[in-house]
């Protein structure tokens, strides 16, 4: 572990080198002046471009900076605060000694300086900084596991694309950004044509694997960071999209239908093709304070039915004035 010695008078410097490197610490940085120690920590640099210090040995008195503002300058970076620093002081130094800790430091040591309890003190110091690493390090690990978990909590497992909380969550967001903004809302609610007969003639587990490839022909299709998809329920998809007007809807669908047919599963027992086709519905308007989300889904809802009643494999729109 690093320690970083900060003392405007060099003889001073080097008996606390001296009596480090007797205790077996051998990573040993030094500065002779507050505004050097600034620039070896990297005050003034974004993180991970200067020397990691896990303790400083900060004399108190010092010209231009003197160790209790350079205590406090350190502290009011949020990478720095926890990083044990001890004051060398001499013994009458008593009030200043008191801002001293008050201003973050965690220990201090009275010059002339004991060899043995310089070591000890630093031990000290640097057991913290390694219990205060190992903290933050096992918190960090928990975040991401809840992140994770949340993550997957909103996906669906077998589709690996966003789930029916996912989406709902997603269009009640978007449903109030649109609504603040006077901007359209476009949904696309799509139903793989046939699909219980697919299941019944090729099996579930040929039938899990359509339903992967249609939500990554999904995925792949939507290109804009604010379009989402997620799996509605059973073989059934729901596409939202953003400041996007029934016009550019309905192209987007279109794109869906064509390169889903393009993707030649064939599919036997289907009555419409001989590949897996989908049929898709467009509802598209612009909301404001009197509308619901519920509404939007139930315009491309019923237009899903409507492409379903005339003949499957089609996109079919419907639109409404709030």
């Amino acid at each position: 572990m690093s320690i970083l010695i900060v003392d405007d008078m060099e003889d001073q410097r080097l008996l606390l080198h001296k009596f480090l490197k007797d205790g077996e610490f051998t990573d040993i940085l030094m500065a002779d002046s507050a505004k050097k120690a600034f620039k070896i920590l990297g005050l003034d640099e974004p993180a991970g471009l200067a020397h990691k210090i896990d303790l400083i040995l900060m004399d108190l008195i010092m010209p231009e900076v003197d160790g209790i503002e350079a205590c406090r300058r350190i502290r009011s970076v949020e990478r720095f605060r926890d990083i044990p620093i001890i004051m060398v002081t001499v013994r009458d130094e008593v009030k200043s000694l008191k801002t001293a800790l008050e201003s973050g430091a965690v220990d201090y040591i009275s010059k002339p300086v004991d060899k043995i309890e310089l070591q000890a003190r630093v031990r000290s110091g640097l057991r913290l900084k390694h219990e205060m690493d190992y903290r933050k390090s096992r918190e960090h690990e928990l975040e991401e596991r809840n992140r994770m978990l949340e993550s997957l909590s909103m996906l669906d497992a077998l589709t690996g694309i966003g789930n029916r909380r996912y989406f709902d969550d997603f269009v009640n967001k978007e449903w109030k950004r649109s609504t603040r903004d006077s901007l359209p809302v476009s949904m696309i609610m799509l139903d793989i044509d046939h699909f219980k007969a697919f299941n019944d003639t090729y099996g579930h587990q040929r039938g899990d694997e359509c339903l992967k490839q249609v939500a990554r022909q999904l995925s792949d299709t939507l290109k804009r960071p604010g379009d989402f998809a997620a799996r509605y329920g059973g073989e059934e998809f729901a596409v939202v999209l953003p400041n996007t007007d029934i016009k550019g809807a309905v192209f987007i669908a279109e794109t869906l239908r064509s390169t889903i047919e393009a993707l030649k599963i064939t599919h036997a027992a289907s009555d419409t093709a001989k590949w897996v086709t989908v049929s898709l519905g467009v509802g598209s308007l612009i909301p404001n304070r009197h509308s619901k989300p519920e509404q939007l889904i139930a315009l491309a809802d019923q237009a899903l039915y409507d492409a379903k009643r005339k003949g499957r494999n089609r996109v079919e729109t419907s639109t409404e004035n709030l």
